[in-house]
């Protein structure tokens, strides 16, 4: 727990003062007490508690006052709260290495699967976009709450040929940013004089700190071959600076497999350390599939997620709350037992 106002704790030195005071208070009671034949007065100046019982209003309101203080401090503690995210990117990858059947029946089949009992349970004040790519990256179906429409654009993958990560990152971090002016080309084509001046026509903006956007987040699936398109990495930087967090979702095993389509064949594997990387650099975490069933968890995980989440935040309220309760028990204890305030 850390404190916004952390000097105000200083005010906590004042407690054992007020602990010296109340001693004091009882020492002069018991001499006034004293003075007097009758132990009916004596007890009368003593008050009617036994033992402990007589300590513990004043013991309460002790405790009152050093969680006031605490509250007075701005206590900051790292809590789960409601996610604010409004919009989730589920960017999936349609390539031809999702074919391979080293997750059953297939990886592309696993991964719509998974995806679809994703949706199904995100609440439905999140929105869901999902881009599709392969050796390009289109927009399957813009950010809605409508989940038939989502489960149809997830329906119609079809595979096609290369694998372009970069561009699935660029084009969820467009979509996200409508009016960004986010231009793929820039990142394809760096040296080409009509990307440049595109560039140079961009909104102009501020890189942020990775992760800092809370109002969206992208799942990207995908083995993590890239074999065409703007580097992954650099797309992944690129999103840190926009403060997007990305997910990534391994889908297939290391050791990989080698599957034929029309005449040709190709040996795919997961490439982890791409996917990895990406994570890191946007501060989003990568989950590994090595079969259906993994997946399913991975999207149960990922879902509960976009539910709740890990923060750091304020809770000066929630220490102010539990102050006025110590001290309201503690009046309520002392006019009980003893017919007084304190």
């Amino acid at each position: 727990m850390t404190f916004l106002w952390p000097e105000m704790l200083w005010l906590l030195l004042a407690l054992p003062a007020l602990v010296a005071m109340y001693v004091f208070v009882l020492r002069r009671k018991k001499k006034f007490a004293l003075r007097y034949a009758s132990l009916d007065i004596v007890k009368e100046a003593m008050g009617n508690g036994i033992g402990m019982r007589r300590h513990m209003p004043p013991l309460l309101f002790l405790l009152g006052l050093a969680v006031l203080i605490l509250a007075i401090a701005r206590p900051m503690a790292t809590v789960l709260l409601p996610s604010q995210h409004e919009i989730v990117i589920l960017a999936m990858d349609v390539s031809g290495s999702m074919r391979a059947t080293d997750v059953e029946p297939n990886r592309l089949v696993a991964a719509q699967n998974a995806a679809k009992a994703f949706v199904a349970e995100v609440p439905e004040s999140v929105r869901i976009g999902v881009v599709a790519f392969a050796g390009t990256a289109t927009l399957a179906q813009a950010p809605t709450r409508n989940k038939e429409e989502i489960v149809a654009a997830i329906d119609r993958f079809q595979l096609q040929r290369a694998t372009a990560i970069g561009s699935a990152i660029l084009v969820s971090l467009a979509t996200i940013f409508p009016n960004s002016g986010i231009d793929i080309a820039t990142f394809t084509y760096p040296n080409d004089p009509k990307a440049r001046a595109a560039a140079a026509t961009s909104p102009d903006w501020k890189p942020v700190a990775p992760g800092s956007y809370n109002s969206a987040v992208v799942i990207l699936l995908t083995d993590g071959q890239r074999t065409i398109g703007p580097d992954s990495i650099q797309a992944a930087r690129f999103a840190a600076d926009r403060g997007v967090r990305i997910y990534t979702v391994g889908i297939g095993t290391v050791a990989g497999e080698t599957i034929g389509f029309e005449g040709w064949s190709m040996h795919v594997r997961l490439d982890e350390e791409t996917l990895k990387t990406i994570a890191d650099v946007t501060r989003g975490e990568y989950f590994y599939a090595g079969n259906a069933i993994d997946l399913k968890k991975i999207y149960e995980t990922l879902r509960s997620r976009m539910v709740m989440e890990t923060k750091k935040t304020e809770v000066t309220a929630l220490f102010a709350a539990a102050a006025a309760a110590l001290v309201v028990l503690s009046a309520l204890l002392s006019l009980l037992w003893f017919n007084r305030i304190l």
